[in-house]
């Protein structure tokens, strides 16, 4: 029987891909034991155990940006965190040890590392963070879920998808989705999504467009994340919601997406082969413009900067498009032949050669 500790959390990029390699294990291995490590401030103190996985906390210890007083505790605090992975590898006899980044990989590798535990990685974004960087020391097992990724030992597996994205079967359960949601069956639908906090821009053009999209003779399934901070324009064929617990419905619903370029959303309208508007994320390290990169070279998706993603660009530029349904099917095709529906296999035959 196989013992893995899968060390990601934070933000769902971390999460999404581990609760994702999670379940092929459990699919794969039943009797397997697969435990994760996170923190109690990060998405997965709520995503892990409803998906019925044990969660093991680690202390949450940045490393420190600046000279302060915080930084002075900063050794003690992190040694602590290492030393307390190191005793539940040992205690729980893991026998491989797979990080998805964030904070808590950074203990988990360096532990695994003093134990002469076996690490395999995935690294999700095409800017990779800090903890994998220095995680890839010490593994040549490095999965990317983006080509061109600047890691060690690179290894493309693509982003291990969730089962109901990777198994999604879209003309199947369209009608299934356009009834969850309230959709006009057979209308072409534009889906509009920031992300679980929203995306303040995204959501407030977008809404000031609706009646020129509703115009052009398309449906509007908009998720304003929770912190959306817009006003739902009550108009017919525009359906706003906050929240989406059945994200496969609302992409099996999606003939062309507006969104934010993440990396898990990205790799999973292009392992659809969904055309695609992104407009990334303007603050943090840039990693977003570079995730949306193959799909934009591919000619799978139009990339555009959050400044000017304003009603006269949704007017000048997205209408026209969603006008021509000749260049909306080359952009889907396009976007699948830079997507991948097996991910997760993928980075299971990595973490296999891991051990």
């Amino acid at each position: 029987m196989t013992t893995y500790l899968l060390a990601g959390g934070g933000t769902a990029g971390h999460v999404n891909p581990l609760l994702a390699v999670a379940d092929a294990l459990r699919a794969r291995e039943p009797e397997a034991v697969v435990i994760a490590l996170g923190t109690e401030e990060g998405l997965e103190a709520r995503l892990v155990p409803a998906r019925g996985y044990e969660l093991v906390f680690v202390p949450r210890v940045p490393f420190p940006r600046r000279p302060n007083r915080q930084a002075l505790g900063f050794p003690g605090r992190f040694h602590r965190a290492v030393a307390g992975v190191a005793e539940l590898i040992r205690e729980r006899q893991v026998d491989v040890v797979v990080g998805f980044g964030g904070f808590v990989s950074t203990p988990a590798y360096l532990a695994a590392r003093r134990l002469r535990v076996p690490i395999a990685i995935h690294e999700a974004n095409a800017k990779p963070g800090l903890a994998n960087r220095l995680g890839a020391r010490f593994t040549e097992h490095v999965g990317v879920a983006f080509a061109d990724t600047p890691i060690r030992h690179a290894q493309f597996v693509g982003m291990p998808l969730r089962p109901e994205i990777e198994n999604l079967d879209r003309a199947a359960v369209r009608s299934e989705a356009e009834a969850l949601f309230g959709l006009e069956p057979g209308r072409k639908t534009l889906l509009v999504t920031g992300g679980s906090l929203g995306a303040r821009r995204l959501n407030s053009t977008l809404v000031q467009s609706g009646p020129l999209l509703v115009a052009a003779g398309w449906q509007v399934l908009h998720i304003t994340g929770e912190r959306g901070e817009v006003q739902d324009p009550g108009l017919e064929h525009y359906r706003m919601i906050a929240y989406c617990d059945r994200m496969d419905l609302a992409l099996a619903v999606a003939d062309c997406a507006v969104s934010r370029a993440g990396a898990a959303t990205v790799s999973e309208l292009c392992a659809l082969g969904i055309p695609a508007v992104y407009v990334p994320y303007p603050v943090g390290n840039g990693e977003q413009r570079f995730n949306a990169a193959d799909a934009v070279r591919a000619g799978g998706a139009i990339l555009v900067e959050d400044a000017l993603f304003l009603p006269n660009w949704i007017a000048e530029e997205l209408v026209p498009l969603l006008g021509d349904g000749l260049r909306l099917g080359t952009m889907g095709r396009a976007a699948a032949s830079v997507g991948v529906r097996d991910g997760s296999a993928r980075m299971l035959e990595l973490i296999d050669r891991a051990r």
